[in-house]
């Protein structure tokens, strides 16, 4: 400072100068809620969204902005906008789709949180969904309505490993106008990447294995740029009809095909409904991501070791792992997965005349290395009992739609010495 300070003055303000540079290798955390405008012109142009720039953190936040900028890059979109969850971004997504009075057609074979929003939460906003299976492609055709604004699926499905085959579903998609909407949670971009197969947005949550340490929520939403919305504006009114918000422009003409959706999730759903990703998880998540392709190509081969262990274990009646000789989608994997399939699947204790859920909690309580959390995409290996745990809202029609029994054990296998997991299993699975 240039003249002498008081104590308060000095305590706020010595030593950091808002934009100076400081040339650190990794991304700062800016932990800051806030951002100083050099001018009222200046606040006045990016409150009004005709000048880029921070604002507040709801909204935008730089070490937010660098997690954005890579996740699109890894997917191969055009824009992204991180959110404080996978959750997050799922509704927000979905939010932004469907508009006032919209229908979504999703996957029967969904993580349970998401089939809660899409039967419960978002039929209380007045929008509608189609349940259907995801491999039954006449059914995705069928359940087109005039009010359907977007497709909605898994990649991977979680617990039980399905793939989908996304160039047909995409097909059909675009055949009723609307985009496909790919959670690509469990494959993450290492592994498949859906745009190159016809998607048009991609969900993640980060929480899993971006961030790869079970130690930050966070989601993000990348726009992919391959849908045309466009080709039939009346469709997207938030995109196209010109809003006071925004100048009375709309957000089309002033953010153009690459920026106008994610700008509309951003600026008025995130905006409005507060779900914003804290700086220190953004900082969190991206330290993960530097690591994604190496984590994930190890958390690869143990899950293919321990499926194929379970795979040969008489208290086992079936894996759902791609990497199985008779996995219903083991063909389709060659082609959507060729590093190979994804640490997150599911096995089904063989049948038995005792309560399935007791012989579950038998072997789930004998574990002693693989920990029993509601996560995936940890470091450490991790099991849940999807029927009591994730997916205990649905109903018995919908949990066997999904592949879900109360005998079904979800594994998410970590990063540690294949041996000492499939020893671990070994001792649980000789009291099943």
């Amino acid at each position: 400072m240039t003249q002498a300070q008081g104590f308060a003055t000095t305590q706020l303000h010595e030593g950091y100068t808002p934009g100076m540079p400081q040339f650190t290798v990794a991304t700062p955390v800016y932990q800051s809620s806030a951002y100083v405008f050099s001018s009222l012109t200046e606040a006045r142009e990016k409150f009004a969204l005709r000048e880029k720039g921070y604002i507040y953190s709801r909204n935008n936040n730089p070490t937010q902005a660098v997690l954005e900028q890579r996740l699109a890059a890894l997917e191969g979109g055009v824009a992204a906008a991180a959110v404080s969850s996978g959750q997050a971004a799922v509704a927000l997504a979905t939010l932004a789709l469907l508009g006032r009075g919209g229908h979504v057609v999703a996957a029967s074979q969904l993580y349970g949180g998401t089939v809660d929003l899409f039967d419960d939460t978002l039929r209380d906003f007045g929008l509608d969904v189609t349940f259907v299976d995801q491999d039954d492609f006449d059914g995705w055709r069928e359940a087109v309505r005039p009010d359907t604004r977007a497709f909605f699926a898994e990649s991977v499905a979680n617990p039980i490993a399905q793939v989908l085959d996304i160039a047909s579903v995409a097909e059909i998609a675009h055949e009723a106008g609307v985009p496909l909407v790919i959670d690509n949670t469990v494959a993450t971009p290492y592994l498949l990447r859906p745009r190159e197969h016809g998607a048009d947005i991609v969900v993640h949550s980060a929480t899993k294995f971006i961030g790869g340490h079970g130690s930050s929520l966070g989601g993000v939403v990348v726009d992919l740029g391959t849908f045309d919305f466009a080709a039939d504006p009346e469709k997207w009114p938030a995109l196209f009809v010109p809003h006071r918000r925004y100048g009375d422009v709309s957000l089309w003409d002033a953010f153009g095909p690459e920026r106008a959706f994610i700008t509309l999730v951003k600026s008025k759903f995130v905006g409005d409904l507060g779900p914003a990703l804290s700086p220190f998880n953004a900082f969190q998540l991206i330290q993960g991501l530097e690591t994604l392709d190496l984590r994930v190509s190890r958390h690869v081969e143990n899950a293919k070791a321990v499926a194929a262990y379970l795979h040969g274990h008489p208290a086992v009646g079936v894996v759902f792992h791609p990497s199985i000789p008779t996995n219903p989608w083991k063909g389709i994997a060659r082609t959507y997965l060729p590093k190979g399939s994804p640490s997150v699947f599911a096995f089904e204790l063989a049948s038995s005349s005792e309560d399935a859920f007791a012989r579950a909690e038998r072997v789930i309580d004998a574990l002693g290395t693989i920990r029993l959390v509601a996560n995936i995409g940890d470091a450490r290996t991790i099991v849940a009992h999807p029927a009591s745990m994730t997916h205990n809202h649905m109903s018995p029609e919908q949990l066997a739609a999904a592949g879900i029994s109360q005998g079904t054990i979800r594994i998410s296998v970590g990063l540690e010495d294949p041996a000492d997991i499939i020893a671990d299993l070994e001792q649980a699975l000789a009291l099943a």
